[in-house]
């Protein structure tokens, strides 16, 4: 029988606050504790969705050992709680992991094959360090498939800047300071806390507590401050650790449903997915390729970078954020870009960071009646980008 695709929403979003790696918010919790966090809480605020209607659970993790392991989506589901009929998986595609759940669980909701799913991600690189338990085949250095830079995520961000030199020091610092400003008056305005989930944690020195909000945001950053910091990638180099992501943990989810199913169930359908598209680019500078990724995808839809009002770009290095801004004449304040700040602030769980981008896309359409299309992108490691095209649900006329 001839199949027609359906179309796919957005319903909800969740995630734990995100913590410093090392001694930080989550060193005695687990990984995998972390996404039952999140499902819990999806389920706990969508009573309209029964358990046993969810038919995927996808969760995505870079490194899966130890508690990232054992196929953590199927896994995670039976701890959260979920009938032993739903099934799961895991998924890796490195920092977009959660963005890929989204977008292979999506397509099975649009050829009919799931009707709801829970996708999401997990990254405890305090548990996990980025690499850990890799074995890079030599071939890929001996037979020169890769410049040996490739396999250092701060040196490809160096080499980009090598690539744009007009992105200064000064430039990716102005960029950071104000992703910095951007999330601290998000904070204050109430914008980041209704995606969080409390989560209950524990350390040696100062017992239980709970964890309700972000760790790594550094308020009252400025210029003076980031000129000063080590530049650990390259002697007299560009890339600092304030103008980079950190190194963090934490888990996101969404529910994503055929429109349809939504509306069956009275379930939000905060926006729709129109499209996604993946490219890839020279792994040495990997951070280019959220621009092919959003080229390939605007041809296919017919549509140009003005038809896009809002744009949730995941801030692993700010050149790599403003290489994306330049190839496409967009300029380093536009306010389409990151209104509530991004990952330099937020962090970056590497593999979770892809439904953060989604979540806080969701909340700023629901505000935003005016525009139509979003997009969520970010860069991948290995040399790879990936962008999701959203269409608001609330869209009333406007761009």
């Amino acid at each position: 029988m001839p199949r027609t695709a359906r179309d796919v929403v957005f319903v909800d979003g969740a995630r734990t606050p995100f913590g410093k790696s090392g001694k930080g918010l989550y060193a005695e919790t687990r990984a995998d504790d972390l996404v039952v966090r999140v499902i819990r809480e999806l389920m706990r605020r969508n009573p309209g969705l029964p358990p046993e209607r969810i038919d995927e659970v996808a969760i995505a993790a870079t490194t899966q050992i130890g508690d990232q392991g054992l196929t953590i989506g199927r896994s995670a589901a039976i701890l959260a709680g979920l009938p032993k009929s739903v099934p799961g998986y895991a998924i890796d595609r490195m920092c977009a992991g959660a963005l890929t759940a989204v977008t292979t669980a999506g397509a099975g909701i649009a050829f009919g094959a799931y009707d709801v799913v829970i996708a999401g991600g997990v990254e405890h690189m305090g548990r996990h360090p980025m690499g850990e338990g890799v074995d890079p085949n030599p071939r890929f250095l001996t037979e020169k498939l890769v410049d040996p830079s490739a396999l250092v995520m701060g040196n490809t961000a160096e080499n980009l800047h090598d690539r744009y030199p007009g992105i200064t020091k000064e430039r990716a610092d102005a960029y950071a300071v104000r992703s910095q400003e951007k999330v601290a008056k998000a904070y204050a305005d109430g914008k980041i806390q209704p995606d969080l989930v409390e989560v209950l944690v524990r350390s040696a020195e100062q017992g239980y507590g709970l964890a309700t909000k972000d760790e790594p945001p550094r308020p009252g950053t400025d210029m003076k401050t980031l000129a000063g910091l080590k530049t650990p990638f390259r002697a007299h180099g560009n890339v600092t650790p304030g103008n980079a992501a950190g190194l963090n943990d934490g888990a996101t989810g969404a529910i994503l449903a055929a429109e349809e199913t939504a509306a069956e169930l009275g379930l939000d359908a905060r926006m729709r997915l129109v499209d996604f598209s993946f490219a890839g680019v020279e792994p040495e500078v990997m951070g280019v390729g959220p621009v092919p990724a959003t080229e390939k995808l605007l041809a296919r839809q017919g549509m140009g970078m003005d038809n896009i009002g809002l744009i949730e770009i995941n801030e692993a290095f700010a050149v790599q954020v403003l290489a994306f801004l330049e190839h496409f004449g967009i300029a380093d304040d536009d306010a389409r870009v990151n209104p509530w700040g991004g990952a330099i602030a937020l962090g970056h769980p590497l593999a979770s960071s892809g439904v953060r981008l989604m979540m806080q896309l969701a909340r700023q359409f629901a505000e935003r009646p005016d525009v139509r299309y979003g997009i969520t992108t970010m860069c991948v490691g290995m040399g790879m980008g990936g962008t999701v095209l959203w269409e608001n649900t609330n869209y009333e006329g406007g761009k």
